[in-house]
């Protein structure tokens, strides 16, 4: 199963220059050992990291059109810092997974969540236009 791992760089301010060039060089290894499948069960999928909130806009639908605003949708003390995509067994697979990051001994927060399946959402919605 896949889950997204989002990650929460709190305190990220409080490191040293060495210290976040150290997190990032332990990150790419342990993310690289996963891309290679180092764990025969798990895979590293995916992932980015994301420039500041700051640089962000919103896009919704307001009054009847779009509307685009500057900044994140959600105001919250931290922010987004990036995405990793996991491929685990289950969720306790990706909790043990992720636990092992160097990037949350450095003090960042990650969630994790399960992928939808969308190809069994679409083909539900189908069903259901074909039923009315």
């Amino acid at each position: 199963m896949k889950y997204i791992c989002l990650g929460y760089p709190e305190n990220m301010d409080d490191l040293s220059e060495s210290d976040r060039e150290a997190m990032l060089e332990e990150c790419l290894s342990f993310n690289g050992e996963l891309l290679k499948n180092g764990h025969s069960d798990a895979r590293f999928v995916g992932g980015e990291a994301l420039q500041p909130a700051n640089t962000a806009v919103t896009v919704s639908w307001k009054d009847g059109k779009v509307a685009v605003t500057d900044g994140p949708y959600v105001e919250t003390k931290e922010g987004l810092g990036g995405i990793l995509v996991l491929e685990a067994r289950d969720l306790n697979h990706a909790i043990q997974l992720m636990s092992q990051h160097p990037a949350v001994k450095y003090g960042r927060t990650f969630e994790i969540r399960p992928v939808a399946d969308m190809a069994m959402i679409i083909e539900s919605a189908r069903r259901r236009r074909k039923e009315t």
